[in-house]
This record gives structure tokens, C-alpha cells and sequence, in this order.
């Protein structure tokens, strides 16, 4: 294990796992991740896309919504329409201020009696604010029970089937974005239809005291590699989806980010930054979020600097070399005229310009996926 000073870091209740197996232990969120393991990234980001990885993800925070207005407090300040869920049915979303920007970006799970939030761990505290200070005229109560909860995601093609072999639920019925309640390896868990790496998976939410015991039973159910961050981000990127702090941020609204189908306009509560969303849908956003490519081998890198007809517009939101692809991939914010697939533009990487080209999200799609 790469040695770190994690005096100030928060710990997941698997990292002595992590420790044992070499992982390259990094300073994440607060928190100290695992972003590889001795097999390496490549190893590990190709494994999810051909047999199936796992990954700790306990460092994400979730927030229990209870109360006769859960589901109207949460669609005030939310961009999709809550009150749209069924039971058991999970919605991504975008945290909104008044002015149309994004908090966050979260997923929204509907239970019978309350709803859940899980929310990034580097916005936690921000978060959380956030809707403390929009709560007050709403009957309903929150409560972070981050630090109680596990999250393992079991990802890729034979995901489902290994999952399906330690739960005490039949999981074939379950849909993409939905979850159900049962045990994994005789543990109390949510079992959610969910991911961020393209593939078939679940994600498995239960108490943090029982993380070695699940992640050990699942490692010895199949042939499961444990992954790390670096290939979590290499995979989300492929698929197009976006990381908060990169592709979203303070100053990004959904629209601007290409999230059109996550605002719901139309929905029976108003909610925060609704007049600004109706605004840039009338009339169009300045810039748009593009997915690029080059067409030699450089590697784009969150930072590098985005021009335009000569003139710098933005930077590289991500970028890497694909491991599936095997081309350069990246995002970035281009002039919304500017923003369409075979557009050029040029990427400055060590003081040369390199020419760009605009292709339509996601650079990868699963097989069999339409």
C-alpha cells in the first residue's frame, strides 16, 4: 500500500480490506480510496466491461427524507419530478439553487414511507446545508446516516447473476433504476438496479459493521476483481456520465450540461431555479457540454485549455485514454453554435495545439444496449 498522511482523512469501514490487498490508498472526497490495485487500472476497468469488479463506494453519503411533505420538500429543490416515483423506483437528479446552478448531482430512492438521497461525499456538508436552509416550511425531517452505511457496487456482465446467488429476493424482475429490500450474503441490504459504469450491475447499501462480510462473500462467489477509483472514472467516462466538480459544477446548470431529460418543466410543485431553466429552454444556453476525440495520440486531462476559432472558451472537463476504445476521449464546454458532432476546435497539452473533434455521448454503449 502507498504510504499517505491520512491524519485528517476519514477512513470506509473496508480500508484495512484495501491495505491487505496492496491497494494504492489516495486522499478522495476526505476520505482515503483505493484508486488501484497491484493488477492496475486497465486490468480493472476491462474486467467490469468483460466479467464483472466491485467497488467501495462507502465514502458517498445518503440522507433519509422522512415526513408528510418528504416527497414536496424534495421536488422543490430537486430538478426531476419526485412525486413522479413509484415504490421502489429510483430517479438521478440535480440539486438546484434559485439561480438554476447545481448543488449536486444524487440519486433519489422512493421507499413507502420515506425517501433516501445519495449524494456525493466531497458536497456532503454542502448538501446538507443546503437543504437544511429549505426546509423550514416543509413538514419533514432529515437524517445523514452516511457514517452507518456500506456501498458496494458489483459491476459488469456477470454482475447480475452473482448478485442474484447471495440474496435472499428473486433480483431477475428488478429493472434498471429500480431496487428492492432483502439480504446479501445474510445481511439486511437495499439491492439497487444501479451504477456508473455502464454496465449491468448492482449497488448494495447496508450496515457499515457488516462491510468485511459482504465484500468477502461476494469476492468468493465468482470471479470478481475489486476496482478502484481510477477505473470507476475511466468507465463513467465512456459511458458519458458526468462527475460533479469536472462536468458539473457551481456555475453549470442541468440544461447547459446536456441533462434536459432530468428537468421537468412541467411538474406540479415549483422547485429552486425553475424561472432560469424555463429561460434557457425558451431561449437556448450560451454553451453546451460536448464529448471529444483526437484523431492522434494525446490524452486529454481535466484542466487543459479548450479553444475555439483561436480563442480560448473553457477547459477539458475529463479525459483519458480509452481502455475499451483505445482513442482519446474527453468532455468539455464549447459555444452552444459550436456544440455539434464533427466540429473542430483545439486542446492545448504542453504548450501544442492539438486539433479536437466533437462526437455524440457516450463514446461507449453495452452490447445489446440501444
Amino acid at each position: 500500500m502507498t504510504a499517505i498522511d491520512s491524519g485528517a482523512l476519514k477512513r470506509t469501514p473496508l480500508h484495512d480490506v484495501h491495505a491487505a490487498l496492496g491497494a494504492k490508498i489516495v486522499p478522495f472526497a476526505g476520505y482515503a480510496m483505493p484508486v488501484q490495485y497491484p493488477t492496475g487500472i486497465t486490468v480493472e476497468h476491462k474486467a467490469v466491461r468483460e466479467t464483472c469488479g466491485m467497488f467501495d463506494v462507502s465514502h458517498m453519503g445518503e440522507v433519509l427524507v422522512k415526513g408528510p411533505d418528504a416527497i414536496r420538500f424534495v421536488n422543490s429543490v430537486t430538478s426531476n419530478d419526485v412525486a413522479a416515483l413509484a415504490v421502489g423506483q429510483v430517479q438521478y437528479s440535480t440539486l438546484l439553487r434559485a439561480d438554476g446552478t447545481i448543488v449536486d448531482d444524487l440519486l433519489v430512492y422512493r421507499f413507502a414511507d420515506h425517501l433516501m438521497l445519495v449524494i456525493n461525499a466531497s458536497n456532503r456538508d454542502k448538501d446538507l446545508a443546503h437543504l437544511r436552509a429549505h426546509q423550514a416550511a416543509f413538514d419533514c425531517t432529515l437524517t445523514d446516516v452516511s457514517d452507518d452505511t456500506a456501498l458496494l457496487a458489483v459491476q459488469g456482465p456477470q454482475a447480475p447473476a452473482l448478485v442474484a446467488s447471495l440474496a435472499s429476493v428473486p433480483l431477475d424482475g428488478i429493472k434498471y433504476y429500480w431496487f428492492t429490500e432483502g439480504r446479501i450474503a445474510g445481511v439486511p441490504a437495499i439491492i439497487s438496479r444501479t451504477g456508473y459504469t455502464g454496465e449491468l450491475g448492482f449497488e448494495l447499501y447496508f450496515d457499515q459493521a457488516q462491510a468485511a462480510h459482504v465484500w468477502n462473500a461476494v469476492m468468493a462467489a465468482g470471479a470478481v476483481t475489486p476496482a478502484g477509483l481510477g477505473c470507476r472514472d475511466s468507465l463513467r467516462l465512456e459511458a458519458g456520465m458526468a462527475l460533479y466538480g469536472h462536468e458539473l459544477d457551481d456555475h453549470t446548470t442541468p440544461l447547459e450540461a446536456g441533462l434536459n431529460w432530468l428537468v421537468k418543466l412541467g411538474k406540479s410543485e415549483p422547485f429552486l431555479g425553475k424561472d432560469v431553466l424555463v429561460r434557457q429552454h425558451q431561449e437556448g444556453t450560451d454553451r453546451k457540454l460536448v464529448g471529444f476525440t483526437f484523431d492522434e495520440r494525446a490524452i486529454p486531462r481535466h484542466g487543459y485549455g479548450v479553444y475555439y476559432g483561436g480563442v480560448k472558451v473553457g477547459d477539458v472537463c475529463s479525459g483519458t485514454m480509452s481502455p475499451t476504445l483505445g482513442i482519446p476521449v474527453g468532455t468539455c464546454y464549447l459555444p452552444t453554435a459550436a456544440a455539434v458532432e464533427g466540429t473542430t476546435f483545439d486542446v492545448e497539452i504542453r504548450g501544442k495545439m492539438i486539433p479536437a473533434r466533437v462526437v455524440t455521448l457516450p463514446f461507449y454503449k453495452r452490447p445489446g444496449k440501444a
